[in-house]
C-alpha cells in the first residue's frame, strides 16, 4: 500500500441507504402478492369441494332425471349425495334450485383479507336441449380470486 492512502473497511452510509430502499422496494411489491396467493391457495379448498358436490350431483342428475335438493345445509349434502364436505374454509353449504346451484359461504380464508369471510361461491349448473350440462362461476367473492372453469 502506498503511503498516504488509506485501507477502505465496510460500507458508506450512501451505499446501505441504497441496500435498505432495494429492499423496501422488493418487500413492498412481495408482500400483497403473497397474500394474494395465500387467499388463491385456501379458496382452492372450497373449490375442489364444491367441484366434488358438482360431481356427485351430475351422477345422481343422470340417475334420477332431476337435480338433488340438498337446500338445508352440507349435511344434507353428505347425507343424500354422499360428499363429505370439509368446514374449515366453508361455513355452510346448500345445492338446489332450477338452475341447479351449488352456493358455498366461505369462512377462516385470511386474518389478513377478513373482507372474503361471509362471501359466497357459487357454481351454476344449466342443461342445454341436447342434455349438455354447463357450469358458471357466480357468487359475491373478488373477480380476482374467483375461479376459472
Amino acid at each position: 500500500m502506498m503511503s498516504g492512502e488509506k485501507a477502505r473497511k465496510g460500507f458508506t452510509l450512501i451505499e446501505l441507504l441504497i441496500v435498505i430502499a432495494i429492499i423496501g422496494i422488493l418487500a413492498a411489491i412481495a408482500i400483497p402478492v403473497y397474500r394474494a396467493a395465500t387467499v388463491k391457495a385456501r379458496l382452492s379448498e372450497v373449490t375442489t369441494a364444491i367441484r366434488y358436490v358438482a360431481s356427485a350431483a351430475i351422477t345422481f342428475y343422470g340417475d334420477h332425471d332431476r337435480w338433488p335438493d340438498c337446500s338445508t345445509d352440507y349435511t344434507t349434502i353428505r347425507d343424500s349425495l354422499g360428499v363429505y364436505i370439509p368446514t374449515r374454509r366453508i361455513s355452510n353449504m346448500i345445492a338446489s334450485g332450477n338452475p341447479f346451484t351449488i352456493q358455498a359461504t366461505i369462512t377462516n380464508i385470511s386474518a389478513a383479507n377478513p373482507q372474503i369471510d361471509g362471501d359466497t361461491l357459487t357454481l351454476i349448473a344449466s342443461t342445454g336441449t341436447d342434455g349438455a350440462i354447463n357450469w358458471v362461476w357466480g357468487g359475491n367473492l373478488e373477480s380476482s380470486y374467483m375461479p376459472k372453469l
